[in-house]
């Protein structure tokens, strides 16, 4: 059993009169984290429902005190699974704060571009919402050995939690393309009313074969024979779907530095994989390097994330092809990481970063020393 790296704060922040929304993509573990949380209130009165019930959806739906009294009397704790399906949502929520004293919500939403719009305004400081993803290495107890014999399942697989507990990789291979086709492209199209599977597809494996690489959304829309903004609203689309998630470039205005357009990396290497149709040993692949910078930068962000860090995340390169694959901006300290997955190699700092940022430490970050920057 994993214990995740925000149950703790999940438990502080459920307070009377108060919402918590915990956002994340399908197969996260938003369910089972709502469970271990009822678990522990467990001399608490809780009313557990889900978002999908028709009945659930008529009720809060309805935006009528008086049927939301009767829906929650008696209990303390209120828990909404899949909140995002339910019409008007984020108004019921509003009622319930405001007229219902001495009760605790707690909702989960698979996509925050619908959920937030649907609860964002009139919860405001009267709600708190957090980020679920796929298992970090911070919330996984093992030492340096068996993370070092995990890894390459990692880079390969990922770290979906059924994944996670799959005994072999056909198994693992199985769940990842059930996740894909079952899960996270239901939650796409229901967001933007769409039913072209294909397109998004293709979108996304023209990604996953960019990892680390400058996008360009002509380019893009020339493949996809569609126009650049619509590229670019999709790919907005799968970063508020927990698919992607996008770097910009870092800039302070030198003449040389580029920064028009981001990076888009994926938050799971396993989905990466699914959708190339690839889960070939790292031995039997050229892009081993690609997929240790995609699972290197994705856990430095659950990392921060969780922690609640105040940093920004950035690549850096020039119009020369200088660059870094990760710079952190933390209290106006830079920290930039090069990412290397073979550990014999080092990385040198470009000679104009380190002089126009005398702020700045450059690390080379391998699996020999990736656990001192992303676990407690």
């Amino acid at each position: 059993m994993v214990t995740r790296f925000i149950e703790s704060e999940i438990l502080h922040q459920l307070k009377p009169s108060f919402v918590v929304g915990l956002f994340g993509a399908r197969r996260t573990g938003k369910t089972v984290l709502m469970n271990a949380i009822r678990m522990k209130l467990s001399d608490k009165k809780t009313l557990l429902i889900q978002g999908d019930n028709l009945d659930v959806m008529e009720i809060l739906s309805s935006r009528r005190l008086s049927l939301l009294e009767r829906l929650v009397q008696g209990y303390d704790y209120l828990f909404i699974d899949e909140a995002q399906m339910i019409p008007h949502i984020g108004q019921s929520l509003k009622l319930m704060v405001d007229h219902i004293p001495n009760l605790s919500i707690f909702i989960t939403g698979s996509s925050s571009l619908d959920l937030l719009n649907r609860t964002g305004e009139p919860l405001t400081g009267r709600s708190h919402f957090l980020h679920l993803f796929p298992f970090s290495q911070s919330e996984i107890s093992e030492d340096f050995l068996n993370f070092r014999i995990n890894l390459e399942s990692r880079l390969i697989y990922g770290s979906y939690p059924q994944v996670f507990t799959s005994k072999s990789d056909r198994e693992k291979a199985e769940i990842l393309t059930s996740i894909k086709n079952g899960y996270l492209l239901k939650d796409i199209l229901a967001l933007d009313n769409q039913k072209d599977t294909v397109f998004i597809n293709k979108l996304l494996r023209l990604v996953a074969f960019q990892i680390g690489n400058d996008i360009s959304y002509s380019e893009l829309a020339s493949n996809l024979q569609v126009n650049a903004k619509t590229v670019q609203r999709y790919l907005d689309i799968l970063e508020k779907t927990y698919i992607l998630f996008s770097l910009p470039g870092f800039s302070r205005n030198l003449r040389k530095e580029y920064s028009k357009t981001p990076r888009y990396f994926f938050w799971d290497n396993g989905i990466r994989n699914s959708l190339i149709s690839n889960f070939s040993n790292l031995a039997l692949r050229d892009d081993a390097g690609k997929l240790w910078e995609n699972y290197a930068i994705s856990e430095f962000l659950k990392y921060s994330i969780y922690r609640k860090e105040s940093a920004g995340f950035y690549f850096w390169r020039t119009y020369d092809q200088q660059e870094i694959d990760l710079v952190l901006e933390r209290d106006g300290n830079l920290l930039a990481c090069e990412f290397k997955w073979k550990s014999d190699k080092k990385a040198k700092p470009p000679a104009i970063f380190m002089n126009n940022y005398q702020n700045s430490t450059f690390i080379t970050v391998n699996p020999e020393n990736i656990l001192d920057y992303i676990t407690p």
